[in-house]
């Protein structure tokens, strides 16, 4: 029993001596989204892209909706094989207008794979700066404050955001 009360205090003191050698800094990856003109212009597209879709969506709904209209008009005067086209015509409209907003706003629709295709540069440029940034100035960690990991208590001194923003700046 002994032993191990050593063993555990001998341990604690060793991984506190590690502990405060370590050096940690952190990003508020945010701010760099923000404020980088890369991010911004991929927003843009991205947006532009959305209103195109947005448009054809309604333009399409529109038209559902005219021919919806007429139909409820003039259904009651329509032989049942006209009754049965008519329907049948509706039934694709809603369809297609179903499949158009899947297909481009699915759970793996076009947007979801033009935002990764257009973010994945950005993406990749900033992780290279902060890559470069950790190892010149010898962090041994740096984390995210925007995301999942939250920090409750960080010295400004450790902000690297910063340093970031100024490497993408330079580039």
């Amino acid at each position: 029993m002994k032993k191990s009360l050593i063993l555990f205090v001998l341990f604690f003191f060793s991984s506190a001596s590690l502990i405060a050698q370590l050096k940690i800094g952190y990003v508020d990856s945010d701010t760099i989204m923000d404020n980088l003109p890369d991010v911004q212009d991929t927003r843009q597209k991205i947006d532009a892209l959305v209103r195109e879709w947005q448009t054809e969506l309604q333009n399409m709904q529109n038209e559902y909706d005219k021919k919806k209209d007429d139909f409820d008009k003039r259904s009651l005067i329509m032989t049942d094989q006209t009754r049965a086209d008519a329907q049948k015509e509706l039934d694709g409209l809603k369809a297609n207008i179903t499949d158009y907003r899947n297909k481009k706003f699915g759970q793996n629709g076009e947007l979801f794979q033009k935002e990764d295709e257009l973010m994945k540069p950005v993406h990749n440029k900033i992780f290279n700066a902060i890559q470069e940034i950790a190892t010149d100035e010898d962090l041994d960690f740096v984390f995210d404050r925007s995301g999942d990991i939250m920090l409750l208590y960080a010295k400004e001194e450790y902000d690297i955001t910063a340093k970031v923003l100024e490497k993408l700046k330079l580039e």
